[in-house]
């Protein structure tokens, strides 16, 4: 399944399944159509939407956060942590993302990560956000973690959030560009107790 996951670089995943998937896309270069479109919260590098017009199709289902959805053209799913949205043969279930140490990212707001439920695997997409309480509860085979620090969690606390939830694999992101470099993601899989693949940015 982790073979079904690209890298777009900074934050931006794609994923390859019964259905397209684009998380946080944002700076895209040449790329395809998607079925579905996640937007975790409303900073520029998560939700632009010039980026998002370059996937969009007529049929394709974005869901955002209510801040993300003035801005965004389409068919738009407004969620919150707890939510739940079932597209086929896909779930897609809207969980907690915040800073616990720094401003940047306030609980209050109700932004988000996602678990994007499919062909039997649970893909924990954490977002920004620090370790947090409630990633005690979740459940994930494969966990894409941010681990560039500043504004995100650091290696080391992304390899604590990775070992607190026990998935078949981990996937860095949310470094080599504004924050992060290839070290943090090297040092980030020297810490964590799993498989860590570190993808190679694609552009297509």
């Amino acid at each position: 399944m982790v073979d079904t996951i690209d890298w777009l670089g900074h934050s931006s995943v794609r994923i390859r399944a019964e259905k397209i998937v684009y998380i946080d896309p944002w700076k895209l270069g040449k790329c395809g159509k998607a079925d579905i479109v996640l937007i975790s919260h409303p900073h520029s590098d998560h939700c632009s939407p010039g980026d998002v017009k370059k996937v969009l199709r007529d049929d394709t289902v974005i869901i955002a956060t209510a801040d993300c959805a003035p801005g965004l053209p389409g068919n738009i799913r407004v969620v919150q942590p707890g939510d739940e949205v079932s597209l086929g043969a896909i779930r897609v279930t809207a969980v907690p993302a915040y800073n616990v140490n720094k401003a940047f990212h306030p609980k209050a707001k109700g932004w988000v990560g996602f678990v994007i439920t499919v062909g039997g695997k649970n893909i924990y997409y954490a977002g920004d956000t620090d370790v947090i309480p409630e990633m005690k509860k979740l459940k994930a085979d494969i966990m894409i973690v941010p681990v560039g620090g500043t504004y995100t969690m650091t290696a080391e606390e992304a390899a604590d959030a990775v070992n607190i939830i026990n998935p078949e694999t981990a996937v860095p992101v949310h470094y080599g560009d504004i924050v992060g470099s290839l070290d943090d993601a090297k040092r980030f899989k020297e810490l964590c107790r799993c498989e860590v693949v570190i993808k190679p940015a694609v552009t297509a």
